[in-house]
């Protein structure tokens, strides 16, 4: 079977979907004959037509809004966000009306929001940040940031049969640099499951996203200069979270560092630290270690970006503080 990128994984998992179930469709803005602004969507409206591949004004809360009032009515609607970044406009919709419907009116909203977030690619402040942990805290909501392919499909067929309102981070770096053979069949990662990336029993990384590849580089290199055998945790869940797999990890390797792409203050390494001082504080034998991006918008420059998102060399820096403590 030909391996398939990242991208194509999410737009597979697009149109079994839509075949599987004529009440999926697809809308946002420029995703029908353009194919959207990173080519997800290309050739849906080909496939599908204008009944389901709908071309939307540009007004983030309006789409949301009559994608949560398909909801309602029993349609499974797909809402792209062109960059994530702009799903602020749609906060107050999301937080305020389609995380509670369900439990002030039991009226389901059962819809996916997707778009490419995360940095690495020189989009300047508009358009590589990570949101995530603006939305963990709202009841109601699910939260997934997949890092491979294969999760990236598998996470979408989850999330477009799920009763609730999945919020769908794509990190754009990984777009069209990770690849694998996507698994026979129906192809489905339960949502709040994290899995084990690489095994490892001196130290372990939890992490999500596109640092995944990041922390298994560092593990690569800490292994060879100094023989520490690291452990590396994929979230790939962030609301629900697996803390049983958080857990385990901290009884087995006894450090943890908490790798995120977000900024540090109130980023979602916060919570993971919190929930570990609280669960599993007896297990540890070192401080807990975050490493993240400081309290700053992204910058443009490549200089100061390469500077700012958390790289390699950080993670072995912080591996090797973990290990001498």
């Amino acid at each position: 079977m030909a391996e398939v990128t990242y991208l194509e994984a999410i737009r597979e998992a697009l149109v079994e979907e839509m075949d599987r179930d004529e009440n999926v469709f697809c809308m946002g803005e420029d995703i029908g004959a353009y194919g959207g602004a990173f080519k997800v969507t290309e050739g849906l409206l080909a496939r599908f037509g204008e009944s389901r591949v709908i071309d939307t004004p540009i007004s983030e809360i309006g789409i949301v809004g009559a994608a949560a009032g398909a909801g309602h009515m029993g349609m499974r609607p797909v809402v792209e966000m062109q960059f994530i970044d702009f799903i602020a406009n749609a906060y107050d919709i999301l937080t305020n009306y389609v995380a509670t419907a369900r439990y002030r009116a039991f009226l389901p909203c059962p819809m996916v929001v997707r778009g490419p977030s995360g940095g690495y690619v020189r989009g300047g402040p508009f358009h590589s940040q990570n949101p995530e942990a603006g939305f963990i805290h709202t009841p109601g909501l699910k939260v997934v940031y997949p890092a491979t392919a294969e999760d990236a499909k598998g996470l979408m067929k989850a999330a477009i049969r799920d009763d609730d309102c999945v919020l769908f981070f794509e990190h754009k770096y990984l777009y069209r640099r990770i690849k694998a053979e996507m698994p026979a069949g129906d192809h489905i990662v339960p949502i709040g499951k994290a899995r084990v990336a690489r095994e490892g029993k001196d130290v372990s990384i939890i992490t999500y996203a596109a640092p995944v590849w990041k922390a298994l580089e560092a593990a690569d290199v800490v292994e060879k200069e100094d023989g520490l055998s690291v452990e590396v945790i994929d979230l790939r869940s962030l609301a629900p979270l697996d803390d049983d797999a958080i857990f385990a990890t901290v009884r087995k390797t006894n450090r943890v560092l908490v790798l995120h792409e977000d900024t540090r203050t109130g980023g979602f390494g916060a919570e993971i630290a919190a929930t570990i001082a609280e669960e599993a504080f007896e297990d540890l034998d070192a401080p807990l270690k975050r490493i993240a991006a400081p309290d700053s918008p992204v910058p443009f420059s490549p200089t100061l970006e390469k500077a700012y998102i958390p790289q390699v060399e950080d993670v072995v820096k912080g591996l090797k503080e973990l290990v001498e403590y």
